[in-house]
């Protein structure tokens, strides 16, 4: 008997490819999109509204597979927006992304793989699963493709699940071979842009959504420099990132960029690139992927964003699951809200948190 998967389907290349490469593997494949999001004059999202479940159809119906839509409007407002306002409203920088696949693509998505009595889910991601002799468990891997390695956005599947996920994109180094894949089964999302924004943003000004819907008030504020000198006036935290360097509205003898952003005084701290990096940062809400809890200083490779490099750190545990990371090198503009994930030598996913605090 074939072994069932659940796929999830955003009607894009990735995923068709990975509904192909299933079936030849001998997999009973079902493919399933989630709603997630629709309100008021928004009215969906770039991988799962309307468009993306007709195309998403359009490819199950040409490959002779059942397809599935459910409806996790509800759940992805409350664990993926609601989160991303609050975060924003705390002077944090949240990566929804990571959110979404906690909470929705590697939660919801996983039981209802097991209400409809699946043996797998799988998704387009480029990411590898493989057994490791080294830690006698399933790992997560960076995927050979190098550019488009998502690792860093699924630090938070539970260990428990490794073994039920099927990544199929996993052995593919180029984007254009998956193209290939499904032009040679004459698909019609084979030339399907990409989505690079956050899917429930649109036009990406999340300055705009976040006043609309997070009723945030651009509320004016001192621009000043570490020593509480005021050399400014910004329009509104939100319009600023750390590391900002662009948009300031300011002159000053030397370039400045964001350094911090300061809820309570309602202020954006600037300074000089210099004093933009930093060795040390604390993080939070830290799922391991090969051990329960850690016990002893750790020596890794960390990551501070999707598209930062890898740099040699060390980890130390902390109460309450907190841990504190210190770089060899100094990094620069590290960002309280984004994520600090972890490697080993070979490319295993050690685990990760969200960062708390700079130092």
């Amino acid at each position: 008997m074939k072994k069932r998967v659940l796929l999830g389907m955003s009607g894009g290349v990735d995923s068709s490819a990975s509904a192909i490469l299933l079936q030849e593997q001998g997999y009973e494949v079902i493919g399933c999109t989630m709603r997630l999001w629709e309100l008021g004059d928004i009215e969906e999202s770039s991988c799962s509204g309307n468009q993306a479940v007709y195309d998403a159809k359009a490819v199950c119906d040409q490959l002779g597979i059942p397809h599935y839509t459910i409806n996790c409007k509800k759940e992805f407002k409350c664990k993926v927006v609601d989160n991303f306002i609050e975060e924003y409203k705390e002077a944090r920088t949240p990566n929804p992304c990571i959110e979404c696949n906690k909470y929705m693509k590697f939660g919801a998505f996983y039981e209802k793989a097991k209400e409809l009595k699946c043996n797998y889910i799988a998704t387009g991601h480029y990411a590898s699963i493989e057994f490791s002799q080294k830690y006698q468990q399933y790992v997560l891997k960076k995927s050979k493709e190098e550019k488009k390695d998502q690792t860093y956005f699924l630090y938070t599947i539970p260990k428990e699940e490794l073994e039920y996920i099927i990544f199929p994109l996993q052995n593919y180094n180029d984007k254009e071979n998956i193209r290939s894949i499904a032009e040679k089964n004459k698909l019609s999302v084979a030339q399907k842009k990409e989505s690079q924004e956050i899917c429930f943003i649109p036009n990406d000004n999340y300055q705009e959504f976040l006043i609309k819907y997070g009723n945030y008030s651009k509320k004016k504020g001192n621009i000043t420099l570490r020593n509480g000198k005021v050399i400014g006036q910004h329009q509104g935290i939100i319009n600023y990132t750390i590391g900002q360097r662009k948009g300031l509205g300011i002159s000053y003898q030397e370039p400045l960029y964001v350094l911090a952003l300061e809820k309570k005084r309602n202020e954006v701290i600037v300074g000089t690139q210099k004093e933009l990096y930093s060795k040390e940062l604390y993080a939070e809400e830290v799922n391991w992927m090969v051990w329960d809890k850690l016990e002893k200083p750790i020596k890794c490779k960390a990551k501070i964003r999707y598209r930062a490099k890898e740099a040699e750190a060390v980890v130390f545990p902390l109460e309450r699951n907190g841990i504190k990371v210190v770089f060899d090198i100094e990094q620069r503009a590290i960002t309280p809200g984004q994520s600090v994930v972890f490697y080993d030598e070979e490319g295993v996913v050690l685990g990760g948190g969200k960062i708390k605090e700079k130092r």
